[in-house]
């Protein structure tokens, strides 16, 4: 590898991982010295394979912009190049990072509005995770639903953390903010809603679980997810009027774009 490839990248150690079940996981890395983000901005990670390649792939960071730390969220693709490599290393090895940001899915994205509406699935929820570890978002908006679906029960990652923010020393205050929405779609589970994101909007039901309304002057949407998920959303969206914003033109929902 050449000097000057070497400059882009650092290598950082693994300091934590936490299996979710048998095909999701968590790990947290060291940081780089002076590396910034903002919160909803993925880094590009490097594995190395046994032949002394390099992989790299776009992972959202799950810790926030002022984390000592920095923490992702995975999962195991069988045979996947880059995930059978990463869910192989263990705590004290170390892989590569990348040291420029990336990525759209920020606040910055939108003008205005009084709802935050945070639409995942899988491991689409990583990036919302560290919005709202970022004071910003309490305090710019009056209201914040995070929608989180999945297929079963076990893969609602993070669940005691994000109902954990009512007895946070530093949200606590605001937590009435937060309206935490599980979807589990191959289960029928208690407290939770069983239908597809895009069945839920066009029921009405999300709003209903919400008790808020999707409004064009209020509603500020990111999605994030599976690509499939994340075209049929904003389709949906788009129908009702919703259009997504860029730099030119402010709208009303935020998608990242890193497949």
């Amino acid at each position: 590898m050449t000097a000057s490839a070497a400059d882009k990248f650092t290598h950082e150690a693994i300091t934590w991982i936490h299996p979710w079940t048998s095909h999701l996981f968590s790990f947290k890395t060291t940081r780089p010295t002076g590396f910034r983000f903002s919160a909803g901005q993925f880094a590009r990670l490097g594995v190395t394979k046994a032949d002394g390649s390099v992989a790299w792939r776009a992972y959202s960071m799950v810790s926030g912009p002022y984390d000592e730390f920095l923490e992702f969220y995975s999962i195991v693709v069988p045979g996947g190049e880059f995930t059978s490599e990463l869910s192989r290393l263990k705590v004290g090895d170390t892989l590569l990072i990348d040291k420029q940001n990336h990525g759209f899915l920020t606040l910055s994205r939108f003008a205005g509005g009084r709802d935050l509406w945070l639409l995942s699935t899988g491991t689409g929820l990583a990036p919302f995770l560290s919005i709202l570890a970022d004071p910003h978002a309490w305090e710019t908006f009056e209201a914040i639903i995070l929608v989180h679906s999945v297929r079963s029960e076990e893969e609602l990652a993070y669940r005691q953390t994000i109902e954990g923010f009512s007895a946070h020393a530093l949200f606590a205050e605001q937590a009435h903010k937060l309206r935490y929405i599980p979807v589990i779609t191959r289960q029928q589970v208690p407290g939770t809603l069983g239908e597809r994101i895009t069945r839920l909007i066009e029921s009405g039901g999300l709003e209903r679980a919400a008790g808020r309304s999707l409004d064009l002057d209020n509603s500020r949407i990111m999605l994030c997810g599976n690509p499939e998920m994340v075209d049929e959303t904003r389709a949906v969206l788009k129908s009702k009027g919703f259009r997504t914003s860029r730099q030119s033109s402010p709208g009303q929902i935020a998608v990242e774009n890193y497949w």
